[in-house]
């Protein structure tokens, strides 16, 4: 699998940065107006069932210098999604890594990130539906409400069927938003401000991968075409939600 260069560099900032779990953030009550602000611009902070106080808090823990959160959302098959916040300076950005447990650090896919750069949309629907199961006795993020709304950013998918919505709203409440939560749901579902939702096509020829057409995703070539063989089958099974071999 070939490197990719700004993810080496983003993968070695991390390293040598102040990077700190960000499990306990989730009990936060403003955490998830906090997180998905940029999903739901021009819906207040009450929109998710909390008070605008909270919410604010909850994005200065989230863009605290001092100590980056780092989210670990546990796949089958060894691997993972990282949601890593980033805040230098002047602005915080987060990025979205796909990691498997034999990978150097430096051969972290990107799924997304909010920087200048704009990478995204790294999920489809199917996929991200796929996903929100984590595997028995793992640790990090496995409640599968939490997984579904972390990793929504990621998402930009034209053709979200209606059952999205339907997880979505069920998320939300969840995590204590009113139960009259739709307008929202479909919000959070019309993609990233920075890229926008996409058109997926599905090749079932050849290379059993989803490919999207937005013109900032990591995704317009087929999933992980540098891995092994084996590695790569194992991806394709876990984000088919099927049993990796």
């Amino acid at each position: 699998m070939s490197e990719n260069p700004r993810m080496a560099m983003a993968r070695h900032w991390y390293a040598s940065a102040p990077v700190v779990d960000g499990l306990p953030l989730l009990d936060e009550p403003g955490f998830w107006a906090a997180h998905l602000a940029d999903l739901g611009e021009g819906f207040p902070a009450d929109a998710f069932g909390v008070d605008a106080a909270d919410a604010g808090a909850a994005l200065e823990l989230l863009h605290d210098r001092s100590a980056w959160p780092m989210f670990r959302v546990p796949l089958a098959g060894g691997f993972a999604i990282l949601v890593h916040y980033n805040s230098g300076e002047h602005f915080t950005t987060t990025d979205y890594f796909l990691t498997h447990r034999d990978w150097p650090d430096s051969r972290a896919l990107v799924l997304a990130s909010d920087d200048q750069d704009r990478i995204g949309p790294g999920l489809c629907w199917p996929e991200l539906a796929a996903l929100l199961t984590a595997p028995a006795g793992s640790t990090g993020i496995t409640d599968p409400h939490a997984r579904l709304l972390l990793l929504l950013p990621v998402l930009g998918d034209t053709e979200a069927p209606p059952e999205a919505v339907s997880a979505v709203v069920e998320a939300l409440v969840a995590q204590g938003a009113p139960p009259a939560c739709e307008a929202l749901a479909l919000r959070l579902l019309a993609g990233h401000p920075m890229w926008g939702a996409a058109t997926w096509t599905y090749d079932d020829d050849d290379e059993q991968s989803w490919i999207c057409d937005g013109e900032h995703s990591p995704r317009q070539d087929p999933f992980g075409e540098h891995l092994p063989d084996a590695q790569r089958a194992s991806l394709e099974a876990v984000f088919a939600g099927r049993t990796p071999g």
